[in-house]
């Protein structure tokens, strides 16, 4: 047993097998050969670009970490290919269907792969520290019919953003309701400020939005049995209000929701023409670097400080087709190793997904900028991902739900028409 408790590294536990063999004067008649040294073995690994141009590719980090792993274990070879991550999906997606899955891939979906039997338990592969160090709820959110497929990698949840400068010249004090943030929001719009509430609910991952303004309602996306509630009373009410005190009334600015990107909002931000944006930590990054002044509160709810915010994780999984379970589980202790977990967090402000790297950054000085978020984490929502009818439903989401509040919109009749998709989706994916 090894420090980390339970299993082996690889060439250990290659390397007694081999001695015990040859001790038994066995290995030539096993094999037909001299048998004195194991194959060297390839995983293949699909891997996410969280970067945002050639210059702070993901391709840096995992190069790095895979050269560690590498000088250290001559005999497992890593190939990684880096793909942007509105693709990533689509490509581990092909490859399954072709027959021919990774060893090892990174996507926002696990459980339909685990509820066609393809993937590995993490317990099969994890070591029990590692195993242990997860924070909870992502763990929790890994699980399909309560065993944990899904291994979670990276973590983000969302504050609210506010522009300093416009702010103070209006005389503003940040939001905690939702009355609060229209009223903000109007005296912004005097002032002729672009976006005062920046909603982006276009084809860049609308859910997000969506369920943190359902969250903020006290309700969303499915009840305490996992059943999706999709058009329950108070998400109706929820986007009612959004669309009648917000879009209705001018002040989401001059892109209608539905039509306006994430990617824009942050820009839009850090341009200083934005009041105020929902948003996760990569926002920080891109602020500080044009100058805005800018501050961080937690989301608004209906009557106050939304009581959950939402949280977002991208999960690692672990194809049983090529076999090679044993060196895949020693690969992901060393990439769930807290100094790798760290690296990959500050690199691309990301929030650790294990109890002792998120512990270390809590209590770092560098990583100030990030206890906003951190301090949502333990308590966030996540998505239902461990639903293999997910995938579908939140694409569906992200289609329509930006309908729902347009000025002449129904947010009644979006809602139905999600929720029966969602049924749908639950029963196609049953069994």
């Amino acid at each position: 047993m090894d420090d980390r408790g339970g299993r082996l590294p690889v060439r250990r536990r290659a390397q007694g097998a081999i001695a015990a063999v040859a001790a038994l004067g066995l290995a030539a008649g096993l094999s037909g050969c001299s048998g004195t040294s194991s194959a060297d073995v390839t995983l293949r690994l699909v891997a996410a670009d969280y970067g945002t141009s050639a210059a702070d590719s993901t391709r840096a980090y995992w190069d790095r970490l895979v050269k560690d792993y590498e000088s250290r274990h001559p005999d497992v070879h890593i190939e990684v290919t880096v793909q942007p991550r509105d693709q990533v999906d689509r490509t581990v997606r092909r490859m399954a269907d072709a027959g021919d899955p990774p060893d090892l891939a990174q996507s926002t979906d696990y459980a339909g792969y685990a509820a066609q039997g393809l993937l590995y338990r993490a317990d099969e592969l994890l070591s029990i520290p590692v195993q242990a160090d997860f924070l909870g709820s992502l763990s929790d959110a890994g699980q399909v019919q309560h065993v944990r497929y899904g291994i979670p990698f990276a973590a983000s949840t969302r504050v609210l953003f506010y522009n300093k400068t416009l702010f103070r010249a209006a005389g503003l004090t940040p939001p905690t309701t939702w009355d609060e943030l229209a009223h903000d929001a109007q005296v912004l719009k005097a002032q002729g400020v672009t976006y005062p509430y920046a909603l982006p609910l276009g084809p860049q991952e609308a859910q997000a939005e969506a369920l943190q303004w359902m969250l903020g309602g006290g309700a969303g996306c499915t009840d305490d049995l996992g059943t999706y509630t999709l058009n329950s009373q108070r998400n109706t009410d929820t986007f009612t209000w959004i669309r009648d005190e917000l879009v209705g009334a001018g002040l989401t600015g001059p892109v209608p929701p539905a039509d306006l990107d994430r990617s824009e909002a942050y820009a839009a931000f850090a341009a200083g023409d934005v009041g105020m944006v929902d948003a996760q930590p990569a926002l920080v990054r891109q602020a500080q670097r044009t100058g805005v002044a800018f501050g961080t509160v937690p989301v608004p709810g209906r009557d106050s400080t939304s009581k959950t915010s939402l949280a977002t994780t991208d999960w690692m999984m672990a194809f049983k087709k090529n076999g090679h379970r044993d060196e895949i589980g020693d690969f992901l202790d060393f990439v769930y190793d807290d100094n790798n977990v760290l690296d990959f967090s500050r690199t691309y402000d990301l929030l650790p997904v294990t109890t002792s790297a998120s512990d270390a950054m809590a209590a770092s000085a560098q990583d100030k900028k990030l206890a906003p978020f951190l301090d949502q984490l333990p308590l966030a929502e996540l998505y239902p991902a461990g639903k293999p009818s997910w995938p579908a439903v939140g694409a569906d989401m992200t289609r329509r739900i930006g309908q729902a509040v347009a000025p002449d919109g129904d947010p009644a009749d979006v809602l139905d028409q999600l929720q029966s998709a969602a049924v749908e989706a639950e029963g196609a994916t049953a069994g």
